[in-house]
């Protein structure tokens, strides 16, 4: 057995890794009703605690056969050989070496104890006594008896080592990281080993195809139609060759009747096409993946008028594997612009949670800083410095700076442990901050500061996580806590925009919806050898009717509220009170004879009903018949100053839209 000490060093490194022990201590004094007050006392702990200079010491290197480089295809199952040396400290009696195999997303846990499953380790180090144990969910610790580890001694730990070998992510990336720590002293700290190895993960072979359209246009313009043939698991950079035939519903727009993949291309294409004629397009792609297996979509609708206001899609949430995502940030980037064609994203990668705190190793800052520079595409795409301020005690945030020059404002630093205090350090900056997964799992946000006007004017009411929207929304976030929800702050005054972002950590902005662990179902025969309709996943996105693709002009819609959420599909959807755009303050005045709402939805697929939800919790249900594109004109009566309105949009492909609430005032 390990000793208590390395057991608390596990439980640690499991909260540091993956949110924590199950243990609570009782809460300080917070308004969020599922703060972790133990995880922030343990990071904080964790930051006090010295380091030995032994600590961290050695070196692992990846030990390959010849002519193998270690790479894998995702979900599938491969062995993998480390081999440590000692530093010149090495590690004495007690310390311990950790391997922490990738820890999220799919890799199989390693362990000692079942030499015919998945994730089985060996341990080689002649004449030195060692006990070695799986842990928690990816750490695997060798703890070393009498004598420790001398320095310069070599040790090999052999992942997937049984029959079974050991299952990689399912998740592509170029650096899928296997991390070590040293503990050198023995005295429950460690920290990690430099140049920790890693291997690529490649996609496999093209399971689905998507299409993705701008959402508006002027006539006689040439747009782009983005074209992704995706593996399963919606990773790019599939090996496919073939002709994708494309179809204009209705017919009217200028594009290729066939467009031709060569290997090289790596599934994905951007293909010029000409909005000639005003109207709403939608674009049907269909390929054959093989000689039994046919893949088709339909794109998101594009409206096609003189004078119509754009809307530009984005992804503000998302983390890479600079901390507890996937990827590098200069292919996160790739992905939101080439593969799911989106205007606008922003990697939020956390301050203080993962292997590796932000917050702690400014070359990570400055590795993101210099990606999102490299990505931008002026008037194009516009990538964002963005951070996710992750506190266990009130919530999280993410925080967006829209000049490209912030810095990180930790959750752990006392100054800005408190929402009010995040707020007071960014005042006067061109900074957004919203909330998301505001009414429950994996912690609430807490209420009782009330979001800063200008700072934060939305808020997240959709992502992978699931709606925070209200308690009757048909997404509902797990761990859903009564009272918490975005419209219970409505009901008190709070005036808050609709944003939704993907939160995902798969390395795909833009497409979290469209992951099997989020819910993703390909259409398909049931048991009964019934279809299956597709159904979509938890995601989400922000539409932002802004007037030009550029950050100014960005953060201006943001401010004004001139935005909506999806949680996922690009529904385009407009409309207006009493004349006033979506997300306005109207004036009573406006609303004292019966108030003309006007709805129009072009959507991704057939609609189910249209919601109007208004304050005290009424909710108005339109069914619909499963048309794309809806136009509706209600009369509101016995409206009054405090009162929101909001439409909600339901496909019967579990697609949603929110749009942002209009806010009547005197």
């Amino acid at each position: 057995m390990l000793s208590k000490r390395t057991q608390h060093a596990a439980c640690l490194m499991v909260a540091l890794v993956a949110g924590g022990c199950s243990d609570e201590s009782p809460a300080p004094q917070t308004e969020s009703p599922t703060a972790r007050p133990s995880v922030h006392e343990e990071f904080l702990a964790d930051l006090a605690a010295p380091r030995a200079p032994s600590d961290g010491g050695g070196t692992v290197r990846l030990v390959l056969a010849e002519g193998h480089d270690g790479s894998v295809m995702c979900a599938t199952t491969g062995r993998w050989e480390f081999e440590y040396v000692a530093g010149p400290l090495g590690i004495a009696a007690g310390g311990s070496l950790t391997f922490l195999s990738p820890p999220f997303w799919g890799w199989s846990r390693p362990q000692a104890a079942a030499p015919d499953r998945l994730g089985y380790c060996v341990v080689q180090c002649p004449g030195v006594p060692f006990e070695a144990s799986g842990y928690d969910q990816s750490l695997f610790m060798v703890q070393f008896g009498e004598g420790g580890l001398e320095a310069g001694k070599s040790l090999r730990l052999i992942y997937g080592a049984g029959p079974a070998k050991a299952m990689a992510d399912t998740y592509a990336e170029r650096e899928s990281r296997f991390y070590f720590k040293v503990d050198g002293d023995g005295d429950g700290v460690s920290s990690l080993v430099g140049d920790s190895p890693a291997i690529r993960v490649l996609p496999g072979p093209a399971a689905r195809i998507n299409t993705h359209l701008p959402s508006t246009a002027e006539p006689n313009t040439t747009q782009s139609l983005v074209l992704a043939l995706l593996d399963v698991f919606a990773n790019a950079g599939v090996g496919f060759t073939g002709t994708v035939q494309l179809e204009s519903i209705p017919p009217g727009l200028g594009l290729p009747r066939e467009v031709d993949f060569a290997a090289s291309d790596g599934g994905v294409q951007r293909i010029p096409i000409g909005a000639i004629q005003p109207g709403t397009f939608r674009v049907r792609a269909t390929v054959s993946l093989d000689e039994n297996r046919e893949a088709s979509c339909l794109s998101n609708p594009m409206r096609v008028a003189a004078g119509v206001r754009p809307v530009f899609w984005g992804d503000l949430h998302g983390h890479s594997g600079l901390s507890d995502g996937t990827g590098t940030p200069t292919d996160y980037f790739a992905y939101a612009r080439d593969v799911a064609g989106l205007d606008l994203v922003v990697l939020t990668d956390h301050d203080h949670f993962g292997v590796r705190f932000l917050d702690a190793h400014p070359k990570l800052w400055e590795e993101i800083r210099a990606a999102v520079g490299d990505a931008n595409r002026p008037g194009k795409f516009v990538a964002l410095l963005g951070y996710e301020w992750t506190s266990w005690l009130h919530g999280h945030r993410h925080v967006l700076y829209f000049d490209g020059q912030g810095d990180i404002l930790s959750s752990l630093d006392p100054s800005t442990t408190t929402p009010q205090g995040l707020w007071d350090a960014l005042a006067g900056r061109d900074a957004l901050t919203f909330a998301h997964h505001s009414a429950g799992g994996p912690v609430a946000t807490d209420w009782s500061y009330t979001p800063d006007p200008l700072l934060e004017p939305v808020t997240e009411v959709m992502s992978v996580h699931g709606s925070s929207e209200a308690w009757d929304s048909p997404s509902r976030i797990y761990g859903a806590v009564r009272g918490n929800f975005v419209r219970d702050q409505l009901e008190r005054g709070v005036r808050l925009g609709f944003v939704g972002s993907g939160d995902s950590h798969d390395g795909h902005p833009g497409h979290a919806h469209l992951a099997p662990n989020a819910g993703y179902r390909q259409a398909r025969p049931d048991s009964r050898g019934r279809r299956a309709d597709k159904r979509l996943g938890n995601g989400g996105l922000a539409a932002v009717r802004a007037s030009i693709l550029e950050p100014a002009a960005l953060l201006k819609a943001f401010r004004a509220r001139d935005v909506y959420a999806t949680s996922g599909p690009r529904i385009w959807l407009a409309c207006s009170l009493a004349g006033h755009k979506m997300g306005s303050s109207v004036p009573v005045t406006a609303v004292e004879e019966p108030a003309r709402l006007v709805v129009e939805v072009a959507a991704c697929s057939g609609l189910e009903r249209v919601e109007i939800v208004r304050k005290g919790r009424q909710v108005e249900r339109i069914p619909c018949s499963s048309e794309l594109d809806l136009h509706l004109e209600i009369e509101l009566e016995d409206l009054s100053a405090g009162d929101f309105v909001y439409i909600r949009v339901l496909e019967n492909d579990g697609g949603q839209a929110w749009s942002s609430p209009f806010f009547i005032e005197e």
